[in-house]
């Protein structure tokens, strides 16, 4: 198994979509590369998502992607990731706006920073505008309360910025289908 974090603004959303991937193990929703200092909690238990919200911690809501690498490759994944964000947005993803809500893929192989590189250069290019996708090695994540993970199985009415055709494509997507 292996792993890729991945900020795309309310985690619900993200999680949710990245859970009903072909080859998708576990999604868990998170906080990621903030500062703990700014964080009420003792080290290493992680801010709050009171904390994360006033948007002085640094932290941005961020999902932990548990993949089968035999199954789903992180080329995909990524293109996936791209398929549900605008990487044009800074600190905003649908009506979503602050620092917490940024967008970021987040890495903890050096070894997946080509793969990953070669993906966003493409789309870059292809859009033919400069992303404000932050793109670097993950400093720290911790997940986040329980009320969070699978929120919007446990509330299907729930918000969402993310399109419902976004779910329905997730579902249908089978690991190995073209992502365009």
């Amino acid at each position: 198994m292996k792993e890729i974090y991945l900020a795309g603004g309310c985690f619900w959303g993200v999680e949710h979509f990245f859970s009903l991937i072909d080859g998708v193990v576990k999604a868990e929703a998170g906080y990621a590369n903030g500062n703990i200092s700014f964080c009420g909690n003792p080290e290493g238990e992680g801010p709050s998502y009171k904390e994360v919200y006033t948007d002085k911690t640094g932290f941005a809501e961020t999902v932990r992607v548990t993949y089968d690498s035999d199954k789903i490759g992180l080329d995909s994944l990524i293109r996936l990731y791209f398929k549900i964000i605008d990487p044009l947005s800074l600190n905003r993803q649908g009506h979503d706006e602050g620092t917490r809500y940024r967008t970021g893929i987040f890495y903890s192989i050096a070894e997946d920073y080509p793969v990953i590189k070669a993906v966003y250069d493409e789309l870059e290019k292809r859009r033919g505008q400069k992303f404000v996708v932050e793109l670097c090695p993950l400093e720290s994540f911790f997940k986040a309360e329980e009320y969070h993970q699978e929120y919007l199985f446990k509330n299907p009415s729930g918000y969402c910025h993310l399109p419902l055709e976004m779910f329905r494509f997730a579902r249908s997507y089978k690991a190995g289908d073209p992502i365009e």
